[in-house]
């Protein structure tokens, strides 16, 4: 049993960025269940959106991510978000990530970086490192902490619940507030369950993509830090948006490919079978829109017209060389799948990309758990609303990492007293008899989700999803409770419970607002509330926790 300052539950870029500056002021363990490089952070393309050039304004980042939140952003920490953008990039330039720099002419004018423009930006303010910034950023990241002396970093260790009142030993008695105090971890690779304490825990495990059966996330997003929270006791708030990425390329029977907002930044234009520029009649901002209004519309003309995709059409935005030199990594994937962007459609198709709900956090990322934070996809901040402004994640990981070791300090939580808390039970139960049953499980669970909790939903969907994932649910939890710890069963339990409450906020909200449209409740009310969940009763007790 290990004692902590700080404990960091994933190895995206809020965990990461948190742990380097944690460890100026004490120890700091970082978790990750497979290798540092999974997750979401990584599959980022297009960039991180910051003003950068002095055309542009705070006022005019901070309107249009109200606006793509369609009326749900909080505007504080919206302001806050932006704000403290300049000093989030200078913060990543410092721990070695290379973006890409402007030409000559461009920093003439006191802009240092290329600044590329997404849907729902008025103006060019997103930073980037080519076509994959989130693999830059990861590197660099993951270079700066191998090198900090204060942190601890265990890759391959699966983090099973929070540690909280329930896991004193006898006699010990929790003062004043619920608190977490730690994880427990399931070490992969010894097969073994280890106990960790901290005096603050940060959760930043990413999303749920992995609930939908075509998802832009990493096979590791399977919504363990949003279970583990609400499991403990915490909120969870507006776990009904979730946010299909517009443009994947449609390969059927291949990995999904995201292509970057980039591209219809750089003069993309999306049309259908005929040609038809089909966006220039659906918003403005034609191929320009806001994620959730493109995605629709894709997928409405999907099924007006009976095509099982849509094209983005590049043929018209540089040549065959300029649109290499902008999208090198895109260009070579496109032109393996025998299509040349700058002389063909891209087939594209929508794709379950972020969670815009998630651990219910205040401004400074503290959950409504004494000593338990949550960043990044994991939280629900505000800053995203209904819709989440494209390139405003990588922002956000990092901004509100940088308040919560604030809030951290500033509260300053003593070390829990390891004499106090159990070590995780080491009653073995027996082998699961076929541990095939979970990969049929969790197809069941992404086929579900995507076809009745999908870009578009009703009433009767959401009511056979809450039905079909109950029976489902109701077998992983005597699964656990009866059989050995299983990577796969610890990651289906996590999963089976996010599908839950997302169902379960998309049947509470009775309106269409931003990233949830429901044919059954097409208009979108003048009130403006937020969906808040939080479990009421506090699982059994038996020989494992």
């Amino acid at each position: 049993m290990a004692v902590y300052d700080f404990i960091v539950v994933g190895s995206g870029i809020a965990g990461l960025s948190f742990a380097l500056r944690a460890s100026r002021h004490g120890r700091v363990l970082v978790l990750t269940k497979q290798l540092s490089e999974a997750g979401s952070t990584h599959l980022a393309q297009g960039g991180i959106a910051s003003v950068m050039d002095p055309a542009d304004s705070m006022e005019g980042h901070i309107r249009d991510t109200l606006a793509a939140g369609a009326g749900l952003c909080r505007a504080d920490r919206v302001k806050i978000l932006v704000e403290q953008g300049p000093e989030a990039i200078r913060d990543l330039v410092s721990w070695g990530v290379r973006f890409t720099r402007a030409n000559a002419r461009i920093r003439a004018k006191g802009i240092p970086f290329d600044l590329a423009r997404e849907g729902g930006h008025s103006n060019f303010r997103v930073v980037h490192a080519e076509d994959l910034t989130g693999r830059e950023i990861q590197r660099a990241l993951i270079e700066a902490v191998r090198l900090a002396p204060n942190i601890t970093l265990r890759e391959n260790a699966l983090a099973i619940d929070l540690i909280t009142a329930k896991h004193l030993k006898p006699g010990q008695r929790e003062s004043g507030t619920k608190s977490v105090y730690g994880v427990y971890a399931l070490d992969v690779s010894r097969n073994r369950v280890e106990t960790h304490l901290g005096a603050a825990t940060l959760l930043c495990t990413g999303g749920v993509g992995q609930a939908y059966a075509h998802t832009t996330n990493d096979s590791v997003s399977t919504g363990d830090g949003i279970a583990m929270a609400y499991r403990a006791g915490a909120a969870v708030e507006d776990m009904e948006f979730m946010q299909f990425h517009p443009t994947t390329f449609y390969n059927p029977g291949h990995p999904t490919y995201l292509i970057s907002e980039a591209l219809r930044g750089h003069g993309g234009v999306l049309r259908n079978h005929r040609g038809e520029a089909f966006m220039d009649k659906v918003h403005p901002l034609k191929s320009l829109a806001p994620r959730d209004i493109t995605a629709r519309a894709i997928d409405a003309e999907m099924k007006r017209t009976g095509r099982a995709h849509m094209f983005l059409d590049m043929t018209r935005c540089g040549s065959r060389a300029d649109l290499r030199r902008h999208f090198p990594n895109i260009f070579r994937h496109c032109l393996e799948q025998g299509v040349d962007m700058s002389r063909q459609w891209i087939p594209v198709v929508p794709a379950a990309h972020f969670m815009c709900g998630g651990v219910k956090v205040d401004g400074n990322s503290a959950a409504d758990l004494k000593n338990l934070y949550a960043v990044g996809e994991t939280a629900c901040t505000g800053v995203h609303g209904a819709n989440r402004l494209a390139s405003n994640s990588l922002l956000e990981g990092v901004v509100f990492s940088g308040r919560a070791l604030d809030h951290v300090l500033a509260t300053a939580p003593s070390r829990p007293d390891r004499n106090r808390f159990r070590e995780w039970d080491s009653f073995r139960f027996k082998p699961a008899p076929e541990t095939i049953i979970y990969s049929h499980a969790l197809e069941a669970i992404r086929s579900t989700m995507w076809h009745y909790v999908g870009i578009v939903r009703s009433d009767f969907r959401l009511a056979r999803a809450a039905e079909f994932l109950h029976v489902i649910s109701r077998h992983i939890h005597a699964d656990y409770w009866s059989f050995s710890m299983e990577p796969n069963l610890i990651e289906l339990r996590n999963l089976t419970l996010c599908a839950e409450l997302i169902v379960r906020s998309a049947q509470r909200r009775k309106e269409s607002r931003g990233l949830h449209y429901n044919v059954d409740h097409p208009h979108m009310l003048k009130a403006l509330r937020h969906t808040v969940l939080r479990a009421s009763v506090t699982a059994k007790r038996t020989g494992r926790f």
